[in-house]
């Protein structure tokens, strides 16, 4: 009988090691702790969200902030994209952090429903910090981190987003939305690009709540 199962992830150049558990037959599931490693062992770090920031003062085309939830926490992540002209045959499609097939389709939809082909370009994403992210809200950050890349044009300071991207264009509303938001006000960011569905019913600080139902619509609300 086995009633968990733990087991370490980092990044060989990370001195932040992360403990997922991924069986238990009571309480929540997948579940985390984080810890960064120290001349004296493991020390708990109390704000995840901080340190998958990268924490650059200075803002570039590409990068976004999400929030995610791992078991029962929100947890923000920096998203960032890389569109480059492709000289081959077949243009890459690098996913690291994130699952492969699902950049594909996200990148079928946005030149489906959002007038934008990249089939000459390579494109390159990656969750900063090492984190591998498997949950559906970060499909719209991941487009608009794409996009801003390939505009070459800077996600204004201070936004988060999250929310499942649909193959008809749609965005569709993701779990624990009012959660998210309040981590992301109490982190210090000032608005949202979020679905419509995840509008949020109490107040979340001075947070700026922009919502979208469509693709069309995050598009125009991060670069118009």
């Amino acid at each position: 009988m086995v009633d968990a199962v733990l087991y370490f992830e980092s990044d060989s150049g990370s001195r932040y090691r992360i403990i997922r558990g991924v069986k238990n037959r009571f309480g929540a599931v997948n579940e985390i702790g984080v810890f960064a490693m120290t001349g004296k062992g493991l020390v708990q770090v109390s704000n995840p969200s901080a340190i998958f920031l990268s924490g650059s003062s200075k803002d570039a085309p590409g990068s976004i902030v999400t929030v995610t939830r791992e078991g029962t926490r929100p947890m923000l992540l920096e998203l960032q994209a890389l569109v480059d002209d492709s000289h081959l045959a077949n243009p890459r499609r690098v996913a690291i952090g994130m699952e492969h097939n699902r950049l594909a389709m996200l990148l079928a939809v946005l030149h489906r429903h959002g007038g934008v082909s990249l089939s000459a370009h390579d494109v390159f994403v990656n969750v900063v910090g090492g984190l591998r992210v498997a949950e559906t809200g970060t499909d719209l950050p991941v487009l608009l981190a794409i996009l801003s890349s390939f505009r070459d044009r800077v996600l204004a300071r201070g936004t988060v987003s999250f929310g499942e991207v649909g193959l008809s264009g749609e965005i569709r509303p993701v779990y624990n939305g009012e959660e998210r938001l309040k981590e992301a006000a109490a982190q210090g960011f000032s608005s949202a690009i979020i679905p419509a569905a995840n509008a949020p019913r109490h107040a979340t600080g001075k947070l700026k709540i922009q919502t979208v139902n469509t693709l069309d619509e995050a598009i125009s609300a991060a670069f118009d």
